[in-house]
């Protein structure tokens, strides 16, 4: 299964951003997107973001994923 996570991009550099999810930073690549820049969010799959989503788009997407986590564990 594959599975891309919303994230928020804090800083870019070149073809690379910073990016948080859930207060845990990684680096994402943007070479498969353009216009990206801090405050947006992105969809992080294996390391690159491939899709620019909205803040609600983004936050309901992680309340479904830690709902889903929270409901495997019972």
């Amino acid at each position: 299964m594959c599975l891309a996570i919303p994230a928020k991009v804090i800083s870019v550099d070149g073809a690379s951003a910073k990016v948080s999810i859930e207060d845990v930073e990684y680096t994402a690549s943007l070479l498969l997107l353009d216009d990206v820049k801090p405050g947006d969010f992105i969809m992080l799959h294996a390391g690159f973001a491939i899709e620019k989503v909205d803040a609600a788009e983004a936050a309901e997407t992680l309340r479904l994923l830690n709902e889903i986590e929270q409901n495997s564990h019972h």
